[in-house]
């Protein structure tokens, strides 16, 4: 049985405390509390530790990856290519109509249409032509054998999401409306097609299409 892609969101940060779009790395630190969840995550998979361990070159990300190597005993690697949805002239503002206007572009997206995107923005065709070969090398270097071990990828809410919809076949309605709690996962198997299947959304399994909309506590880049 070959390992799993899973694809974490960070630990919660300042900006997501004061629901601000905080998209462009460095970014805000963890507080407290997104310490804490990142050290309960290492815990959580130190009994069966991933072949590799990679984050963003965000700030959280990295802290978030840093508390999963000392749990872990696995070196954590920066990769870019994994941040965040840029969202341009929306970047760190948190009020109604800049998080009304990402939702619509993130729904669009979802929906299929890639070229949308935020003034100033990535569309969503951006996204993934920088973060699916990050993705794509992973899977060449650490899961094309068999019996081997989960590759663990610290990154973010709006990009995994779009990212695995997309590469899982995901019901984008599902994507859209599900969102991720810091330091849940999306969780994707390799298949003998080059594929992937989504085996698990959050606290979701399979299948997704159907399933009530979820936002999370902190559900801010």
């Amino acid at each position: 049985m070959t390992g799993k892609l899973v694809l974490v969101r960070h630990g919660q940060t300042f900006a997501n405390v004061d629901k601000r779009l905080d998209t462009l790395p460095p970014g805000a630190a963890l507080t407290d509390l997104g310490h804490e969840q990142a050290t309960r995550f290492g815990k959580s998979i130190a009994a069966t530790p991933p072949s590799v361990l990679v984050s963003s070159v965000a700030l959280r990300a990295r802290q978030t990856a840093e508390h999963i190597a000392v749990a872990t005993a696995v070196l954590a690697q920066e990769r870019d290519g994994l941040q965040e949805t840029f969202v341009g002239d929306w970047e760190d503002r948190s009020d109604e109509e800049a998080h009304a206007g990402f939702t619509a572009v993130y729904g669009k997206w979802q929906s299929g249409d890639l070229d949308a995107h935020a003034p100033g923005g990535e569309s969503g065709r951006a996204i993934l032509d920088r973060y699916v070969p990050v993705l794509d090398e992973l899977r060449a270097e650490f899961l094309t054998a068999r019996d081997v071990a989960d590759v663990v990828v610290v990154s973010h809410g709006a990009a995994i999401r779009l990212v695995a919809a997309v590469l899982g076949g995901v019901d984008g309605e599902f994507a859209a409306d599900n969102h991720l709690d810091n330091t849940e996962t999306v969780e994707l198997v390799p298949t003998a097609d080059g594929g992937w299947t989504c085996v698990r959304w959050g606290t979701f399994e399979p299948p997704f299409e159907g399933k009530g909309s979820r936002v999370a506590d902190n559900p801010i880049s």
